[in-house]
């Protein structure tokens, strides 16, 4: 699969620990060093600030997506390639699964978990087929796969859910899931 842009969907929080800001940074500096296009939230602050100034401070492309509601709560980064402001959530989901060829997710609140649950619901519909990678800092993850995997026993959810998204643990290693 040839991969030219990745939305990364993550907290506009730093998170209780320096792990998560220092990770996102050093994903985003990988998504730079390999020539990809960042996409994401828009936002400054948090784990999303965090990616796109990894990414920005090593030469990279990065495209914000933000409601224009949010431009002043969630702080628009000023220094990004392309900015783009669109009119509610809806759009701004919309439009960053759009220009995706890939998703990588990092810890984030309840609007983080809303884009996760709706990117594997439309992969599991067939809506698209692009990769979905979850990067697991400090076991964020770990529940994850126990309520998917409650899905599954209930009779709720196929049991190849799981083949729909890989968890990985590092970001040199999402690179190399995404193929």
């Amino acid at each position: 699969m040839n991969i030219k842009s990745i939305c990364v969907f993550c907290g506009s929080s730093p998170g209780s620990k320096s792990t998560f800001e220092l990770t996102a940074r050093e994903l985003g500096l990988i998504i730079a060093l390999y020539k990809i296009n960042l996409v994401y939230g828009g936002g400054q602050n948090g784990l999303m600030g965090a990616v796109a100034d990894g990414a920005l401070e090593n030469g990279g492309k990065v495209t914000g997506i933000i409601p224009q509601h949010l431009v002043e709560r969630e702080k628009g980064h000023k220094r990004l390639t392309e900015l783009v402001v669109v009119g509610n959530m809806y759009e701004r989901k919309r439009t960053m699964i759009d220009l995706a060829d890939a998703f990588v997710v990092l810890p984030g609140g309840v609007g983080t978990l809303d884009e996760t649950f709706e990117i594997l619901t439309y992969k599991q519909l067939g809506i698209h087929n692009k990769p979905i990678i979850l990067l697991d800092i400090e076991n964020y993850w770990k529940n994850f796969d126990g309520i998917l995997k409650t899905t599954v026993k209930f009779g709720f959810t196929s049991p190849n859910i799981k083949k729909l998204y890989k968890i990985v643990f590092s970001p040199n290693d999402v690179l190399s899931a995404l193929n």
